[in-house]
């Protein structure tokens, strides 16, 4: 067990107040690190769960729609904890609209989000972490739609690819300082940002009846596989996205 033992690591994960970042925030408290959650509104939340299971918990307040609060996430996380190890690039955006009438305001705010900010993140951690010669691991949650098409989410779709080739092109030239980059992809997980898939009963359903373990994902589902990509556990898993989607892949 020790291969997934966290303690002692310092983990920076943005979007933290809720859904996916929440749940991951908790399993790496439980797992032993130390908790840096980011995100645009409070995270009293995510800090009360992280607390309750005997973690600690800081907090960066940022609006990740611009790249200009990158470095202030990096120092939070060294001036709480002195370290910045691991980095879970969860935070999104998703705007529904007809391919037809996306905007190009629209289409560039799910951009910055999803795919500009993430990339400057990434680049900003791993310049700390190979300049102080220190191992590190970077996950990006990217979806579904990293390999489909989707309906009436160009812009998601389109960010949520670019995160999965992005993982592959930052591996081959990271993986040589001991940085390991690695990506999720959920399947359809019960969250905010599905609210408006599961209010469509039609919708709802139709996308059940492909899941082969029958029923949507929980925030939880994600608990284990975002541990393993930041242990040692995954040391040589470099360059690769798992989906935890209860098999919608393989239908």
């Amino acid at each position: 067990m020790k291969l997934f033992d966290l303690t002692g690591k310092t983990a920076i994960i943005t979007g933290a107040n809720t859904g996916l970042g929440q749940a991951i925030c908790v399993a790496y408290a439980e797992a032993g690190a130390n908790i840096v959650g980011v995100a645009r509104r409070d995270c009293e939340e995510t800090k009360a769960l992280v607390e309750k299971v005997g973690g600690k918990f800081a907090e960066v307040r940022a609006d990740l729609s611009s790249t200009s609060v990158i470095n202030s996430i990096i120092e939070g996380a060294v001036n709480a904890f002195g370290s910045a190890d691991i980095l879970v690039n969860n935070a999104g955006m998703i705007l529904r609209c007809d391919a037809i009438d996306v905007t190009e305001e629209d289409w560039m705010k799910v951009i910055n989000v999803n795919e500009n900010v993430v990339f400057f993140l990434s680049q900003a951690f791993a310049k700390y972490n190979i300049l102080n010669k220190r191992p590190a691991k970077i996950i990006n949650i990217c979806s579904m739609l990293s390999y489909q098409g989707g309906i009436r989410v160009p812009a998601y779709t389109a960010s949520k690819s670019a995160i999965l080739g992005l993982t592959r092109a930052l591996c081959n030239e990271w993986a040589q300082y001991g940085i390991n980059v690695n990506g999720i992809a959920p399947g359809y997980m019960e969250t905010n940002n599905t609210k408006q898939i599961q209010e469509d009963k039609d919708r709802y359903e139709a996308i059940l009846e492909r899941i082969p373990q029958a029923r949507w994902g929980k925030p939880e589902d994600l608990m284990g596989a975002a541990i393993f990509l930041a242990s040692d556990a995954s040391n040589y898993v470099n360059g690769f996205t798992i989906a935890v989607d209860g098999g919608w892949l393989a239908r």
